[in-house]
C-alpha cells in the first residue's frame, strides 16, 4: 500500500473546498458525472482509431444511493495507479493567499481555474474512495481512498471489469444528497443531455396499488438533444415536443431559431419566442447553457442580449468554459461575438416571417411584441433592424409598419406647425367616447396598451422626426391637433365664474385626485361635460412607475381637466337657472365687490413704483383690509352659487356621467348617481 500528501502548496485543500465551495455544492454531482462521460467517450475515440480494440460493452454511466453513500460508476477507460498519482494526487496550483482572496467568492472558478473537479465531491462528503481499472493491457485494479485530509492511501484491488467507481461517503451535513428525490432533480437539471446513457435506480411501475421496481435501468437523459441534430432531419412536431421536454405544462412556442454557427467560435442551440404578454421579470431565466451537453447555468446575462433572456431554449457552445464567471462573461470576445450572432439571427428569423408570410407575423404580434419593444427600447442595433418590421396596431385590429402608418396619417394628423400627431389610447373599453369623438373626425387612433408602450412612446418620438404621441382623452377633440388658429366666442367671465364655481364646489374629495375646470365652447351636438387629463403630467407620472429617479412624479397628484362645453343646452340651462335663483341674493354683493374693488385697485395704484419703507404703514393696512374685505365678499358670493349647486340635479348628474365614463365613479357616489337618475327619470 503507498501511503502519501496530496501535492498541494496550501497545508489543507479541504477546508477551502467546504468553505468556498459550499453555496455552490451541489455542482458536485455534475463534476463527477461529467467526469465520468468524459472517460466514456474518450474510450470511444480510442475504439474509433483502433487504439483499443476490445469490446466496448455497456457505456451507461451508473449513480447509486447506498447506505450514507452516493457511487458514481463509469464503464471508461480508468486510470493507473501512474495516472491517479498525476491527475488525482498533484494538485498544481501556488500562491494560496493570492489564490484565495482571487476566487474566494466565486466557486465555479476556484474549480474550473484549477481542474479540481474530482476534488467537488469533498464538498458534501467526508471520505471518497475511487476503484478503477484501466483499460491498458496488464493495468491492475487500483483503490484510492481520502478521508478529508491531505493524506490519502493508494493499493491494489480487486475489479473485474475497466472503469471506475467513485464512492462518496456523505457528510452529516450534507444528508439531503442521500433522498432519492433531490439527487434525481439534480441530474435532471444538470446531466439531462449528456451524451453518455446516465442511469439512476431502476424504473418503477404500479402494480397491484403501488409502486414497484424493475430491472430496468432508469435513463435520466437524452444522449440525442434535438440541437445536435440538423434541422433539415426535424418536422415542427419535433420542435415542439423538445420545448415540452424544456418546459412542461406550458403553451406552445410562437416560432422557434436552431442555431449552428462553426467560425469563428462553435455554437449550436434553439432559441424559443414563447407566448408572453406581460410581467418580463417572470419570465427570465429560462434559456439553459451547455457546453459539450454538460448544463452551466440558466442565467445567461452577457452571452445573451438583456431583451433576449426573455426567449426560452438552449445554446451549447465548447467556447464557452464548463465552469463560467460574470468576470469572464463581461471580458471573453468570444462572449461578445456571440451575443452580436444571437441579435442577428433572432431579428433575421422575424424578418424573414414578416416578409415572407406577413398574415402569420401579424396574427403573432400581440405575444411578439414584448421581445420586439424590450429590444428597441434597449439595443439600439436591434432598433435600426426591427423599425421596418415592428408595427402599430389601430383600434380596429390593423396592423401597419411604421413607414405603411405614418403615410396613413399624414393628411389628416398634421398640426398647423407641421408635426404629425399620431393619436393614442392604452384602455379600448374606457377611452371608448374619445375614440369615437376622434374617428368621427377622420382621425385613426393607435392602440397602445402594452407593459412597454409608454417608455417606447417617448423613444418614438425621439426617432420620429417632428412628431408627437397625444392620448386621446388629453384634451378636447378640437385642440388634439390644432389645423389653424381658431377664436371661438368665449362666454364672458361673471359666467366662467359661476360655471366654475357651481362645478367645482360639487366634485367629489378623490384621493391622490385634483381637479381643474375649463370652458370651452365646443359646438352644440358635443358633450355638455367632459373629463381629460395632460399628456405631460401623465406619462411623466406613468414612467416613474417603470423608470428609476422619477419618483417624484409618482408621488403627485393625478391632475384631471373637467371641461365645460358652454355650447350646450344644458350648460346654459344652468346658468339661466343659476341667474333666476341667485341673482337677487347676489346683486347687493356683487356692487359691494365692485365697490370693494375699486377702492382696492386706487389704494394699488398710488402705491405703485415707491418702495416699501416709502409706504405709510396706515396706506398698507388700509390695502390689506381692502383685500381681506373683497376676499370675504367673493367667498360669500361663491358660497351663495355653491348652495345652489347643491341641490341642483342636473349639475351632479353631468360631473357623475364625466366620472363614470372615465371609470371614476365609485362606491356611495355611484350608489347616489343611481338613485338620482331614476328619480329624473
Amino acid at each position: 500500500m503507498q501511503k502519501g500528501n496530496i501535492g498541494v502548496t496550501t497545508e489543507n485543500i479541504f477546508p477551502i473546498i467546504k468553505k468556498f465551495l459550499y453555496s455552490d455544492h451541489e455542482i458536485f454531482l455534475r463534476e463527477l458525472v461529467s467526469n465520468a462521460v468524459d472517460a466514456t467517450q474518450k474510450l470511444n475515440t480510442l475504439a474509433a482509431i483502433n487504439e483499443f480494440q476490445g469490446e466496448l460493452g455497456d457505456l451507461t454511466v451508473h449513480v447509486k444511493l447506498g447506505e450514507g453513500t452516493i457511487t458514481i460508476s463509469d464503464h471508461g477507460i480508468g486510470l493507473t495507479a501512474e495516472e491517479i498519482d498525476k491527475y488525482i494526487n498533484q494538485i498544481a496550483f501556488s500562491g494560496a493567499n493570492d489564490f484565495l482572496e482571487k476566487y474566494k467568492n466565486d466557486a465555479n472558478a476556484i474549480i474550473g481555474h484549477f481542474g479540481l473537479g474530482f476534488y467537488s465531491a469533498f464538498m458534501v462528503a467526508d471520505k471518497v474512495e475511487l476503484i478503477t481499472k484501466s483499460y491498458k493491457e496488464g493495468a491492475k485494479a487500483m483503490k484510492w481512498t481520502c478521508d478529508g485530509s491531505p493524506e490519502y492511501s493508494l493499493e491494489e484491488t480487486e475489479k473485474a471489469e475497466r472503469g471506475t467507481d467513485i464512492i462518496l461517503y456523505i457528510a452529516d451535513d450534507c444528508k439531503e444528497f442521500l433522498e432519492e428525490a433531490r439527487l434525481q432533480s439534480l441530474l435532471n437539471k444538470y446531466c439531462k443531455f449528456l451524451p453518455v446513457p446516465i442511469s439512476f435506480g431502476k424504473k418503477k411501475e404500479w402494480k397491484d396499488g403501488k409502486q414497484i421496481e424493475t430491472d430496468i435501468d432508469n435513463i435520466v437523459n437524452n444522449t440525442d438533444p434535438l440541437w445536435t441534430r440538423k434541422p433539415s432531419e426535424l418536422s415542427d412536431e419535433d420542435y415542439i415536443k423538445f420545448y415540452h421536454e424544456l418546459y412542461p405544462a406550458t403553451d406552445e412556442p410562437l416560432f422557434w431559431i436552431h442555431l449552428n454557427v462553426d467560425y469563428p467560435f462553435h455554437l449550436t442551440g434553439i432559441l424559443y419566442f414563447p407566448k408572453v404578454k406581460s410581467n418580463i421579470e417572470l419570465n427570465r431565466n429560462k434559456i439553459q447553457l451547455y457546453c459539450n451537453q454538460v448544463y452551466v447555468t440558466d442565467s445567461v446575462e452577457g452571452i445573451v442580449p438583456d431583451f433576449l433572456t426573455l426567449l426560452h431554449g438552449v445554446i451549447d457552445s465548447p467556447d464557452i468554459p464548463l465552469n463560467v464567471s460574470r468576470s469572464y462573461l463581461q471580458s471573453d470576445s468570444n462572449v461578445k461575438k456571440i451575443s452580436t450572432y444571437i441579435t442577428k439571427k433572432v431579428s433575421d428569423r422575424l424578418q424573414s416571417i414578416f416578409k415572407n408570410d406577413r398574415p402569420q407575423f401579424e396574427e403573432k404580434w400581440n405575444d411578439l411584441k414584448i421581445f420586439i419593444e424590450y429590444g428597441m427600447l434597449t439595443q439600439e442595433d436591434f432598433y435600426e433592424k426591427a423599425s421596418k418590421f415592428a408595427m402599430f396596431t389601430d383600434t380596429d385590429g390593423k396592423h401597419y409598419t411604421f413607414e405603411e402608418y405614418k403615410d396613413l396619417i399624414k393628411g389628416e394628423q398634421t398640426d398647423k406647425d407641421g408635426n404629425l400627431i399620431y393619436l393614442y389610447t392604452n384602455h379600448k373599453d374606457e377611452q371608448y367616447s374619445y375614440i369615437e369623438i376622434a374617428n368621427s373626425k377622420g382621425y385613426n387612433v393607435l392602440l397602445m396598451d402594452g407593459q412597454l408602450d409608454v417608455p417606447l412612446i417617448s423613444l418614438l418620438e425621439q426617432k420620429f422626426e417632428k412628431s408627437r404621441f397625444t392620448r386621446v382623452d388629453s384634451d378636447i377633440v378640437d385642440n388634439l391637433i390644432v389645423k389653424e388658429d381658431q377664436k371661438k366666442d368665449m362666454i364672458d367671465a361673471s359666467k366662467q365664474q359661476a360655471l366654475d364655481v357651481m362645478f367645482k364646489s360639487q366634485l367629489p374629495k378623490i384621493d391622490k385626485v385634483e381637479f381643474h375646470t375649463m370652458i370651452q365652447p365646443m359646438g352644440e351636438s358635443a358633450v355638455p361635460v367632459m373629463i381629460t387629463q395632460s399628456e405631460y403630467m401623465r406619462r411623466m407620472k406613468e414612467m416613474a412607475n417603470v423608470q428609476a429617479g422619477m419618483s417624484f412624479y409618482g408621488e403627485m397628484p393625478d391632475m384631471f381637466n373637467l371641461v365645460l362645453n358652454s355650447d350646450h343646452k344644458l350648460i346654459k340651462q344652468v346658468l339661466t337657472d343659476e341667474e333666476n335663483n341667485c341673482d337677487s341674493e347676489i346683486k347687493p354683493i356683487q356692487e359691494q365687490i365692485d365697490t370693494t374693488q375699486n377702492k382696492y385697485n386706487e389704494l394699488q395704484k398710488a402705491q405703485e413704483g415707491k418702495k416699501d419703507e416709502e409706504i405709510p404703514t396706515a396706506d398698507k393696512d388700509a390695502l390689506k383690509n381692502e383685500n381681506s374685505k373683497l376676499e370675504d365678499l367673493k367667498t360669500k358670493k361663491n358660497q351663495i352659487i355653491a348652495n345652489y349647486a347643491a341641490n341642483n340635479k342636473i349639475i351632479r348628474q353631468l360631473i357623475d356621467l364625466a366620472l363614470l365614463q372615465n371609470n371614476m365613479l365609485k362606491g356611495e357616489a355611484l350608489n347616489n348617481f343611481v338613485k338620482r337618475s331614476i328619480d329624473l327619470i
